[in-house]
């Protein structure tokens, strides 16, 4: 009889765990959380998707549009305005200044120092 019971049990048991969840790997997890946050900040500051890439093109492209679609009906649902970013993109520095330095003409062997 209880032999019965134990296979039941440890299936009810699982049955209400992720197996999946428990195994997938925490650094992964962790990146598609911020890809997905990046694309509800851009969002947010009414950036559009395409900027959004440009901006972090590190992240999945498929992750952040689902975070940017996400925010886009919670705004949307809740009459939201997006804030515009006052962060201007970097601009492609200057061209470093390049020194010469011009080497001293070497005295010659047969002159004498002064």
């Amino acid at each position: 009889m209880i032999s019965r019971l134990i296979p039941i049990a440890l299936t009810l048991l699982l049955a209400g765990c992720d197996i999946a969840a428990l195994l997938a790997d925490p650094k992964a997890v962790q990146r598609e959380a911020d890809a997905k946050a990046i694309g509800g900040a851009c969002r947010y500051a009414v950036r559009s998707i395409e900027d959004c890439y440009t901006l972090n093109e590190k992240a999945s492209k498929s992750l952040v549009f689902q975070g940017w679609k996400e925010m886009d009906q919670y705004m949307r649902d809740n009459k939201i305005d997006g804030v515009p970013s006052t962060v201007a993109k970097p601009a492609t520095p200057a061209p470093a200044e390049e020194i010469i330095e011009e080497e001293k003409a070497k005295p010659k062997a047969g002159a004498k120092a002064a």
